[in-house]
C-alpha cells in the first residue's frame, strides 16, 4: 500500500496523461451523503469483504475515509486479498476539504 496526500491526489486527478484511479470511499452512508470527493465510489468498510468483486484489482484504487485510519485498514485488507495497486489517502476527506476543495464540508 502506498500513502498519498491530498495534494498528490489532486495532481494525479488533474494529469490527463495518467490513468485515473478509482476513488473508493469506505465511510458510513451518512458520512458519504454529508460530503465526498466528486467521482468517488461508495462501499462502506463493513461491506468490503462481501463486495470485493466490485473493485477492479487491475486499476489504481485510492481508499478514502474521514481521516485516513479506516481507509488504511481497508487498503491493508485489499493488499492481503491480492490487490497490488492500492493507495491510502492520508488525512482522508478532511485533508481534501482543508487543502484542496473547501466546498467539501467538514464534520
Amino acid at each position: 500500500m502506498q500513502q498519498i496526500t491530498a495534494h498528490m491526489l489532486d495532481q494525479w486527478l488533474r494529469d490527463d496523461s495518467r490513468g485515473q484511479p478509482v476513488l473508493l470511499d469506505v465511510r458510513e452512508g451518512w458520512e458519504f451523503q454529508h460530503c465526498h470527493i466528486a467521482g468517488s465510489v461508495h462501499i462502506p468498510m463493513h461491506e468490503i469483504p462481501s463486495r470485493l468483486n466490485e473493485i477492479d484489482d487491475e486499476v489504481d484504487t485510492v481508499v478514502i475515509c474521514h481521516h485516513g485510519m479506516r481507509s488504511m485498514q481497508v487498503a491493508q485488507y485489499l493488499e492481503r486479498a491480492g490487490f497490488g495497486r492500492v493507495h491510502n489517502l492520508q488525512g482522508g476527506v478532511d485533508a481534501w476539504s482543508r487543502d484542496i476543495d473547501p466546498s467539501v464540508p467538514f464534520y
